[in-house]
């Protein structure tokens, strides 16, 4: 037909209307004499068209029935059936399904059949009648020219979808079957199949031997290592029983055995038993379970020898890197279920760690042999803190740049925090070294460490955390110049003249004044006796890398962490910790990196922080009133740190009352009074035109409202606040004020400032509103009170004044 050679648009573009007539043209075909390369096309382009798309295609179901059909039969090509099946999976879930497995022989066809009825996300137990047909044929002898190569991927995913569909008995056939796979392939090389061609030769050269990856001839079994040009079918076996093992063993592995303690045998008794029944014929008459493990552990030791073999192709030594690390985790699996087997693992694994413990190459295996020691270390009573050490100080320093071992890493330690915190004290040591993760990447590491840093806090680093997360953004600048640094030739890594200052951050590293800074930055393990104030040059230093990419997002992660940093503190603090934290934290106000955006996230965290500690331990305003005095009384604070300013000088009206801290005297609160006064007049009182000052209305207003509250507690002072807020209204309607401030927040001033005043004119009132019980202050009047005070404020008003608003001249 002449239409029907038009091309097709692209797949996504393809209406419903053009795919059931493009559907009708390839069922034509299907039903014709010969299937022959123009359906192979025509099924292909239909496969793109119902997959190239996120929403399901309709097909009819007579048409669905079709490719049912002619999936099964026995006349039809392999490449037909192979695009009938994928057409299907693509249509899951399908109510038009009539297919099933349970009569299907060839192993082929019964491969591409239970991948559609998996793909229907177990609809009518699918998965489990899948499952049994595939352990059933796997039991039997196969035929001739059929292989169970073809079956084994199918049964690794109804493991995956449905492990509780195999019953004991039929686990127990697979694990015969896996323990001889792993154990008794051929180590001869396969037979290449005769292309058919005129000059293929039928006497074909026996194959030889199979190799190591060195290229010498292996003398022990077959595994995934071994090397050969063809591989026979046992061999296929082999390699798929290894992919599957872990999967297997922790679905079926650990069913029905006997626990160490119910045993009427000790450990150590066992595994020599155990190394007693390695020949041949004691090893079958193992349960199936056991013998599986008892291969399974042959196999891992084995793929672990030939790992320290030189591969003559690079890709054979990633894929001993690989295997590698899968043999060292099934290894652990076998002894979490028989600990018989840990003696023997842990000295050979102890003796792996020594040999590839000084590649970085290699840096992925650790993480796994790590894992087997803390699982086993102390049941072996193996002393394990070389292995810690070794992981948590050289990683992270040497390979915190790698993104994926990154990631695997700070997995490995947020899935055994809880371990590490129990058994070692090296995790917590190697904090500074873990944030270089974070530090170099960021977004992707964030909610790990969310989960993380709860268990690396408590009250011997917080201090020391809390100056690392401030100095994160630091850190990833030092890092990009150790990386620079550690890139140059050897020529040009000399030390620069102690006499000449660095000009640029790279001199600067290699240079004796800066370089102990970088070291304290760069520390591998906690410092709590060093002064991070050392820090303050290299700040100004690195300035020059704050606007790098990777530096802006590191910047973007520390709020996030301050926060949690003080949720997690707050559960543990005492009275000492958190005055040390409250007076670092207005310390270092003063010493961060110069991001602009970072610094103000900084500030509206530590400013929210502020008053979640004074809530803690409001005895702090006397302790700490030296320090508390300094800060507010300087007028800098309000421009650069309005914020933090704010929050410190309302938890001085908040907080300085006897109600809190029976220390407090009124010498206390008039030096405070004395102090805020004169920031309050600094900042309201007229000047030139040109010269004057913008500050943020809220500064004002709680710096009124401050000075009210210790007016009530100390009665002496209330005509001088009094005074001092009379005079507001000349401050709000001079020209040199409101060309600064907007009209509104001159009003929201000059209402404050009345409130004050009328609330005054009634002292008991006012001490009752300002200085409640401690009982009382949770009450929702207080609490609305104490958060703006406008509910109390404006009833007072009301009360005294008809119009609010209308201050005395």
């Amino acid at each position: 037909r002449p239409g029907s050679r038009r091309p097709l648009p692209p797949a996504r573009e393809i209406q419903e209307e053009e795919l059931r007539r493009f559907a009708s043209r390839v069922a034509a075909l299907l039903q014709g004499p010969e299937l022959g390369p123009e359906a192979v096309d025509c099924l292909q382009r239909l496969h793109l068209t119902v997959a190239a798309t996120k929403y399901p295609r309709k097909l009819d179901g007579k048409f669905v029935e079709l490719l049912q059909t002619v999936l099964c039969s026995s006349k039809c090509p392999e490449q037909i059936q192979v695009l009938c099946a994928a057409i299907l999976r693509e249509m899951s879930p399908c109510n038009d399904l009539i297919l099933s497995c349970d009569e299907i022989q060839d192993t082929k066809l019964l491969s591409l059949v239970s991948s559609v009825l998996l793909a229907q996300g177990n609809k009518k137990a699918e998965a489990s009648a899948v499952g049994q047909r595939i352990v059933k044929v796997l039991e039997r002898r196969l035929p001739e020219g059929q292989s169970a190569q073809y079956l084994l991927p199918v049964l690794s995913n109804v493991i995956s979808l449905s492990p509780e569909s195999l019953t004991e008995e039929q686990t127990n056939v697979v694990s015969r079957k896996m323990a001889d796979w792993l154990r008794y392939a051929s180590i001869q090389q396969g037979v290449a199949q005769p292309s058919g061609g005129f000059f293929s030769n039928p006497r074909t050269r026996q194959p030889g031997p199979v190799t190591e990856v060195d290229g010498a001839i292996a003398t022990d079994f077959f595994t995934v290592l071994s090397v050969g040009q063809y591989y026979t079918q046992d061999q296929w076996l082999n390699v798929q029983a290894f992919s599957m093992l872990r999967n297997w063993l922790l679905c079926y592995g650990g069913k029905g055995l006997k626990t160490p303690s119910s045993d009427d045998k000790s450990g150590m008794d066992r595994s020599v038993m155990s190394v007693v029944c390695t020949t041949s014929t004691s090893s079958r008459l193992l349960p199936p379970k056991e013998r599986l493990r008892e291969k399974a552990f042959e196999y891992c030791q084995r793929l672990i020898e030939q790992s320290n073999r030189r591969p003559l192709k690079k890709d054979d030594g990633d894929l001993q890197k690989a295997c590698l690390i899968e043999a060292v985790t099934i290894m652990d699996i076998i002894c979490k279920q028989d600990s018989s087997y840990m003696y023997r693992a842990a000295s050979f694994l102890k003796i792996l760690h020594g040999r590839i413990c000084g590649d970085a190459t290699y840096a992925r295996a650790l993480l796994p042999i790590a894992q087997f020691f803390l699982n086993h270390s102390k049941m072996a009573a193996v002393d394990s803190d070389a292995i810690y050490k070794h992981l948590f100080t050289d990683i992270p320093a040497q390979l915190f740049h790698n993104p994926s071992l990154a990631f695997e890493f700070v997995q490995f330690c947020k899935d055994n925090s809880q371990l590490f915190t129990e058994t070692s004290s090296i995790f917590r040591q190697s904090f500074p070294n873990l944030f270089k993760f974070l530090a170099w990447n960021s977004p992707p590491l964030i909610s790990e460490f969310v989960d993380l840093l709860p268990f690396l806090l408590d009250a011997g680093t917080a201090i020391e955390i809390f100056h690392l997360l401030l100095d994160l953004p630091c850190l990833t600048a030092a890092l990009d110049i150790q990386l620079r640094s550690t890139a140059l030739p050897t020529s040009e890594r000399a030390a620069s003249d102690p006499a000449v200052k660095p000009a640029t951050c790279l001199e600067a590293f290699r240079h004796p004044l800066y370089k102990s800074m970088f070291q304290y930055l760069l520390r591998t393990k906690s410092a709590p006796e060093d002064a991070p104030e050392r820090l303050i040059p290299l700040r100004q230093l690195l300035g020059s890398l704050a606007s790098s990419p990777r530096v802006v997002q590191c910047a973007e992660t520390v709020p996030v962490l301050l926060e949690l940093f003080f949720r997690v503190v707050a559960e543990f603090a005492d009275g000492p910790l958190i005055n040390q934290l409250v007076v670092l934290l207005l310390q270092r106000s003063d010493q961060l990196y110069e991001i602009p955006a970072f610094k103000d996230d900084v500030y509206r965290v530590l400013s929210s922080q502020l008053v979640m500690l004074c809530k803690l331990h409001p005895a702090l305003i006397v302790e700490l009133s030296k320090e508390i005095l300094e800060f507010s009384g300087t007028a800098s604070n309000i421009q650069n740190k309005e914020a933090i300013f704010t929050h410190v000088v309302w938890a001085i009206g908040e907080y300085m009352s006897v109600s809190y801290d029976k220390r407090c005297t009124v010498e206390q609160i008039n030096r405070f009074f004395e102090t805020l006064e004169a920031m309050l007049f600094e900042i309201t009182q007229l000047r030139p035109l040109a010269s004057t000052s913008s500050y943020a209305p809220r500064a004002i207003s709680v710096l009124m409202a401050t000075l009210t509250k210790l007016a009530a507690r100390s009665q002496d002072l209330i005509p001088r606040v009094s005074m001092f807020l009379s005079k507001m209204r000349t401050f709000v309607q001079s020209p040199a004020v409101t060309s600064v401030y907007c009209e509104e927040d001159l009003e929201e001033i000059l209402i404050r400032a009345t409130e004050l005043m009328n609330l005054l004119k009634m002292p008991s009132v006012a001490q009752f509103v300002f200085t409640p019980p401690v009982d009382v202050a949770s009450t929702r009047f207080q609490r609305e009170v104490n958060d703006s005070l406008p509910f109390a404020l404006r009833i007072v008003t009301h009360l005294l004044e008809p119009a609010p608003g209308c201050m005395p001249g």
